[in-house]
């Protein structure tokens, strides 16, 4: 049975508590290491080389990139929240985070999309804060209140290394949007040690367009959400984000132009744009314009997962109509709404 996202979180910040007290060797729950007896890890089913992240580093174009990705770290102007903050200097931005990083939770995870998690997993790495805030956030306890563990760029080299060893299919880079500059540094030390495997970047889609840009090459498998289609709902369940729709939209499309459409092998992905999005109750989303968007501005085989498992979280009872759940009427809706826009690849 696959476990959900809380679950594999609530498990995994055990495990990264280990390492970080213990080393990466403690949480052999999570990572595969030399056995005792001397003997390697499973490698025979690694995932196939992202030869265009190889490629940028051998060419020295992936340092430059990195370069370019630090000059926006500090004043911050990572996400469209231009907060400026002097992160260098240890200043939090709005989503909490300053100078370093922390890791929630890493390991294979059986419950992201069947192309994603395939049978061996998604190589998954929680990161802490967010820069987003929604207020019916799943996962508040990482993102708003930023449990996890501070971690170096050697030791998130070695976990996505560990994951590759562990046979996951991708390295799957959960609220990465805040520390893109802090992850492909580690990438360059993971490339180092060995890394072949897809990555994979899972964001809630408030991305600027000059950082997804600056990712041409890198990432080989977008996986944004696509949260809702108004600046009124921006504004009141995402920390004011009036500009959510906007930025959300511009940078899909770019991630759309640089991966196209999800390429599969063996029936898991490759390369290319899964977007994710979540029917919320009264159709606060804007489900009905989100999948016409998604038909006319990237084709009607764009993959897309409509989800229909809202539950009210963290603050969202504060805010009707979030404080209840989604009705089996509201997604039935939601799914008509997909087919009649022309939408057919789901998730």
């Amino acid at each position: 049975m696959a476990l959900s996202r809380r679950e594999f979180i609530k498990g995994g910040l055990i495990a990264a508590g280990a390492a970080a007290l213990g080393g990466l060797g403690a949480a052999r729950g999570l990572f595969s290491e030399s056995g005792s007896d001397g003997g390697t890890v499973q490698t025979a089913n690694a995932p196939p080389a992202s030869l265009r992240y190889l490629d940028l580093e051998r060419s020295g174009e992936l340092e430059r990139r990195e370069k370019a990705l630090w000059e926006l770290f500090s004043p911050c102007r990572l996400c469209p929240r231009m907060c400026g903050a002097n992160r260098a200097a240890g200043r939090a931005g709005l989503c909490s985070s300053g100078e370093h990083f922390k890791v929630a939770s890493s390991g294979p995870h059986f419950g992201e999309e069947a192309p994603l998690r395939g049978n061996r997993g998604s190589g998954t790495i929680f990161f802490s804060n967010c820069s987003l805030l929604c207020v019916f956030c799943l996962n508040w306890e990482i993102a708003h209140r930023g449990d996890g563990n501070q971690t170096s760029h050697a030791e998130l080299a070695k976990i996505m290394v560990n994951l590759q060893r562990d046979g996951c299919h991708n390295i799957n880079l959960v609220t990465p949007t805040h520390l893109v500059p802090h992850i492909v540094k580690a990438l360059r030390l993971a490339i180092a040690d060995g890394l072949t495997a897809p990555l994979l970047y899972n964001s809630a889609g408030y991305e600027s367009l000059e950082v997804i840009k600056l990712l041409d090459g890198i990432v080989d498998i977008y996986l944004p959400d696509f949260k809702y289609q108004s600046a009124e709902a921006g504004i009141r369940f995402s920390q004011g984000a009036a500009d959510y729709p906007r930025h959300a939209a511009a940078a899909i499309k770019e991630m759309h132009r640089q991966v196209g459409t999800l390429k599969q092998a063996g029936g898991v992905a490759q390369r290319g744009l899964l977007i994710r999005h979540l029917v919320m109750p009264g159709n606060t989303a804007g489900t009905d314009a989100f999948v016409r968007w998604a038909a006319s501005e990237l084709g009607a085989d764009t993959h897309v997962n409509i989800m229909g498992q809202y539950t009210p979280m963290y603050r969202a009872n504060e805010y009707p109509p979030l404080n209840r759940r989604l009705t089996q009427q509201e997604y039935a809706q939601a799914m008509r709404w997909a087919r009649e826009a022309g939408l057919w690849n789901f998730h």
